[in-house]
């Protein structure tokens, strides 16, 4: 227990739409009478999940339902989640911004939060200022402050600005700037939520790195919210999943990776898996699917994950030389590989067969499909060009900085001498 520096217990937050009241003057004294008694609010209405996707009757909404998990000393742990999830609420409740609905949050030590760029800056005063201002509002000393600045102002690179007032940075600048004060003062918790998009590549590599020494290096938990899947699997060994406001799962990164990705599936699910009608042909290409490792249809697989393509055929008669081919190629139809295998079927017969391409390999990037049944003079029976979609997302290579970019379509271990 000694060990566990936060621990959340059924923690919800709720939110209410439109006008705030109950209605009459006597319930809002009968609400504000129980709050002050430390009491639940016994006008609070049960609402829905936070489901954007879906109308609500409710002038409630539930950020957050429920939400279980302890944190121990020296973790990193990654938030994960669309778009909604909560994750934001999340860090707000942990830094103590706003307050839970109910549960209890107990946090040992004390936290520097980078919820937003320049959170607790002051647009008039200088960086110098500034960086006494945020550490004194994180609880620190002058003296701590003084003992860091050097390395937080070389950190930041604003040497020249110093001076200057934060109201003339730029937002890279003002961003590099407020982590470097949230990182380098001695705080046991450390929170950022995706301000590192603000940066350039080789900042974010910085932030990275600092994050990974404040973690390993110093035994301070960091937590860290960020839709780079990349960026999570080098940093934390840990992770959190959030959906609609509830908690999908808290594991291993490698584990809550792979689950996020496989319970983000498109919704035109035809990409992933269809069936053709029967057709006037003698060979052809009945149903075809992608299946991540664990033979969960998805469209989304992590760079470390297999790929496994599934497929139906059918013959009506006898065919001499039969072979099946799946090309892999990129979004602009370029051909990187073509994987082909040998059948034997006769008249009638209908077989289902897979084929795994390995992970660790294909690029980061996405990809579609061409399948196609020939024959060994080149006669094709069938062919259905760009089936299927499958997104491979980096989970920790050196290029996880750089997500987006084109950087080629395989991944080498090549050897440098």
């Amino acid at each position: 227990m000694s060990d566990i520096v936060i621990h959340a217990e059924n923690i919800s937050k709720a939110y209410q739409l439109g006008d705030f009241g109950t209605g009459t003057l006597s319930r809002d004294i009968e609400r504000w009478w129980a709050m002050a008694r430390g009491k639940e609010d016994p006008f609070l209405k049960i609402g829905e999940s936070n489901d954007r996707t879906t109308q609500g009757s409710s002038d409630v909404v539930w950020s957050l339902k429920d939400i279980n998990f302890e944190i121990q000393r020296g973790d990193a742990v990654g938030i994960i989640g669309r778009n909604g999830a909560g994750k934001s609420t999340l860090l707000k409740l942990l830094s103590r911004v706003t307050v839970p609905t109910t549960g209890e949050i107990k946090v040992k030590g004390r936290i520097a939060s980078l919820l937003e760029v320049g959170t607790g800056f002051h647009p008039e005063l200088t960086g110098r200022e500034n960086i006494f201002l945020n550490g004194a509002i994180l609880g620190m000393r002058k003296a701590e402050i003084k003992k860091q600045f050097d390395n937080i102002v070389a950190f930041a690179g604003v040497e020249r600005y110093i001076d200057t007032p934060v109201k003339r940075y730029s937002s890279g600048m003002y961003v590099r700037l407020a982590f470097a004060v949230a990182a380098h003062l001695e705080s046991e918790i450390l929170i950022v939520d995706e301000v590192l998009a603000v940066g350039d590549a080789e900042f974010q590599k910085k932030c990275l790195g600092k994050m990974g020494e404040v973690s390993k290096g110093q035994g301070r938990t960091v937590l860290f919210v960020s839709h780079n899947m990349g960026m999570i699997s080098q940093l934390c060994n840990k992770s959190l999943l959030l959906k609609n406001g509830e908690l999908g799962n808290y594991d291993t990164t490698r584990n809550v990776v792979a689950a996020y990705l496989a319970s983000d599936k498109s919704q035109e699910f035809n990409r992933l898996y269809f069936e053709l009608d029967e057709r006037k042909m003698i060979g052809q290409i009945t149903a075809f699917w992608i299946c991540n490792d664990q033979n969960i249809v998805v469209d989304k697989v992590t760079f470390d994950q297999s790929i496994r393509i599934g497929y139906k055929l059918l013959v009506k008669q006898y065919i001499p030389g039969l072979q099946i081919g799946i090309g892999l190629q990129d979004k602009v139809q370029n051909r990187i590989s073509t994987f082909i295998k040998p059948i034997l079927l006769s008249e009638g017969d209908q077989i289902k067969g897979m084929v795994t391409l390995p992970g660790g390999i294909i690029a980061p990037n996405t990809y579609n499909f061409v399948i196609a049944l020939w024959n060994r003079n080149g006669e094709v029976y069938d062919i259905i060009d760009n089936v299927g979609s499958v997104t491979i997302v980096d989970n920790g290579t050196e290029q996880a900085l750089y997500e987006g970019t084109e950087y080629g379509s395989v991944i080498l271990n090549a050897t440098w001498e």
